[in-house]
């Protein structure tokens, strides 16, 4: 097992409940009305369950590009933190990113319950979470927004080496 398939993962997952927060700060700021509010959890409910489903039903789970997910993931949260500019549209870019980091988070969730490392990753992410909130608990000068795009690079970038691993083995593969 190497270390991405140990690490990565991790990261994602804690950097997914981390962000949470201040993700939900920009929602309701975006949201006019708490309907409007329990509507876009709504969406996001039903295409993480959508993108859970869809794993689960992929005949190969073994060759998921995961690299992909994460770069997508990351490329949305950047998008959101740069978003706030257009505010006659926001409700409606809101929805649909509830929509695809949802069926993102969905999809990610069911993979990485699939790994080998996953019950590890579990009792690792509850204290890394832990230590993470504490430790954000101190900053108060940097905005939601901020977060949100330092850790959509941060996806992208593991996107990245993810992907560059994977290019690494392949050719690794091939010289056998």
């Amino acid at each position: 097992m190497n270390r991405n398939q140990r690490y990565i993962p991790l990261i994602v997952t804690v950097g997914q409940v981390v962000i949470f927060p201040y993700y939900i700060i920009w929602l309701k700021e975006v949201s006019l009305t708490f309907t409007l509010f329990a509507w876009f959890f709504a969406a996001f409910s039903f295409s993480a369950a959508w993108g859970y489903r869809v794993f689960q039903t992929n005949k190969q789970k073994d060759k998921t590009p995961i690299f992909i997910i994460y770069a997508v993931m990351g490329i949305v949260y950047c998008l959101i933190g740069l978003s706030n500019d257009v505010e006659d549209y926001l409700p409606y870019i809101a929805l649909v990113f509830q929509v695809i980091i949802g069926f993102l988070q969905g999809y990610f969730r069911a993979w990485h319950i699939n790994q080998k490392t996953y019950h590890v990753d579990a009792v690792h992410h509850y204290l890394l979470v832990g230590l993470s909130m504490f430790g954000l608990s101190f900053i108060h000068i940097i905005s939601p927004v901020f977060f949100l795009i330092f850790f959509g690079s941060v996806l992208c970038l593991l996107s990245f080496w993810e992907l560059c691993v994977k290019l690494m083995n392949f050719k690794q593969d091939n010289r056998k």
